[in-house]
């Protein structure tokens, strides 16, 4: 039996898409215009299904590639002509709400926002959240262990987990769908496929930690004129609002007057300043947390610690400036081709190290943007390139001067975007030798025939 025959054999047939219907098919929510280049493409709808496909791709020694919401951008979701891809577009519900245990079971299809709004609909709160929240499937943002715009409070993906299923290259299911928060038997296997990027196992099913809801929700656009002034700042507010700070956002000058351009959102403070920083903290006093943060702006501000500000008074000024900062479809849009990067490097080097960078990045031939921005409390910046073409060695000098100074300085070439295929070629920037022969190690005991988003990381 053929391996196509073996999987029409379990799989309805408009779940199995290969030949010319791939055409309608995609890699990346950007490319959606592209098709798909694949073997062919399979939608689960449960784990019993992907378990019984994957021990047919295990004996045919056949590679795939797991899709989510798609919105990964570092090559995870790329495939070729000889990997079958496996959506699991179709695992999109959500099994059960707890709120005494303040939990929520999910399959991995589900997509971010809904796990919010149903989170909201219960007062609790899951608290991770960024930009492509309405299209990134939570099995997708357990498996790159993405950030977002919370860290500083609530931390990582990996700190909103507490129950996985996963099934193993050869079909082998593992369940650890626990409620508990407490539970030191043994190695914590979890972990090992959260930030994994499917390359260990398939996350197919996860118990999310959620907590109670906030009731006050303040925001404010600041800008600034020294990066000192932004280090000071976090500081202060972070002293003095009590672990409520929740976020605060760095966005350069340049991004800052292209967020707030023409046919796009209005600036809420004006341009010219160097720096924006878009403040929030979450609390559970209305009135008093305002007053509170308005005081602190106002010493703050008289400490010149800032120059101008903003406070958002309406749940419609909450919105206009969050999108501002979520919207970064709008850098995206300035030219023809875009190239990401997400580093991490240590928060008081930020200001120097984005100055240098930027002006080498502009120095190269073939660059027409840079916009830099990012999650400054975690010391995450990304930056959006745009550049006139795709040529392979612009590319590559761009990463030079993105990555090459990480390595002085003890940083890393990923924050939160996972490494995938685009940046693997520069993980011995931020790992040892010893670290990524443990990585090799692991992954051969786990997928010994490699099979797993094969070339992924390692």
């Amino acid at each position: 039996m053929t391996i196509f025959q073996a999987i029409e054999s379990i799989i309805e047939p408009q779940r199995f898409i290969y030949g010319d219907l791939l055409s309608n098919e995609y890699s990346h929510i950007w490319k959606m215009e592209e098709g798909l280049n694949a073997l062919g493409l399979v939608k689960v709808k449960s784990t019993k299904e992907l378990s019984e496909l994957l021990k047919i791709c295990y004996k045919h020694n056949q590679p795939v590639v797991i899709h989510g919401g798609k919105t990964n951008l570092v090559g995870s979701t790329e495939s070729t002509k000889q990997e079958l891809v496996i959506s699991l577009e179709k695992m999109n519900a959500i099994e059960e709400i707890d709120i005494v245990s303040r939990t929520m079971t999910v399959q991995a299809g589900v997509v971010l926002e809904e796990i919010q709004n149903k989170a909201r609909e219960q007062s609790l709160l899951f608290p991770l959240n960024f930009g492509a929240k309405g299209s990134a499937q939570i099995g997708g943002i357990i498996s790159t262990n993405a950030g977002g715009l919370r860290v500083i409070k609530y931390g990582m993906t990996r700190q909103q987990i507490l129950g996985l299923e996963v099934v193993l290259a050869d079909g082998t299911i593992i369940n650890s769908m626990k409620k508990i928060i407490k539970d030191n038997s043994g190695y914590d296997l979890k972990q090992l496929f959260i930030g994994a990027e499917g390359t260990l196992g398939v996350i197919t099913k996860a118990v999310l930690k959620l907590t109670e809801a906030p009731t006050s929700r303040i925001s404010a656009f600041v800008a600034i004129k020294q990066y000192q002034q932004v280090v000071d700042l976090l500081k202060f507010m972070d002293s003095h609002l009590g672990g409520k700070l929740s976020g605060f956002e760095l966005i350069w000058q340049k991004s800052y007057e292209t967020m707030t351009g023409p046919n796009y959102q209005k600036p809420p403070i004006p341009h010219g300043y160097p720096y924006y920083v878009l403040i929030e903290s979450l609390g559970a006093d209305p009135l008093n947390d305002a007053t509170h943060f308005q005081d602190l702006l106002e010493q703050s501000l008289d400490l010149g610690l800032y120059e101008d500000g903003a406070i958002a008074q309406n749940e419609a000024d909450l919105q206009w400036f969050w999108k501002i900062r979520e919207d970064v479809h709008v850098l995206v849009s300035q030219g023809p081709i875009d190239q990401h990067f997400d580093i991490s490097l240590p928060i008081p080097l930020i200001g120097q190290m984005v100055t240098k960078m930027y002006a080498a990045i502009m120095n190269l031939k073939g660059v027409i943007h840079c916009f830099p921005f990012g999650h400054v409390a975690d010391g995450n910046i990304h930056f959006i390139i745009i550049k006139q073409n795709s040529d392979e060695a612009l590319t590559l000098a761009i990463n030079d001067m993105v990555y090459m100074p990480l390595q002085e300085i003890g940083g890393s070439v990923s924050a939160e975007h996972g490494i995938g295929t685009h940046k693997k070629q520069y993980l011995s920037f931020c790992r040892s030798a010893e670290e990524i022969a443990l990585m090799k190690l692991l992954k051969k005991s786990m997928d010994p025939k490699g099979i797993l988003n094969f070339g992924k990381i390692i």
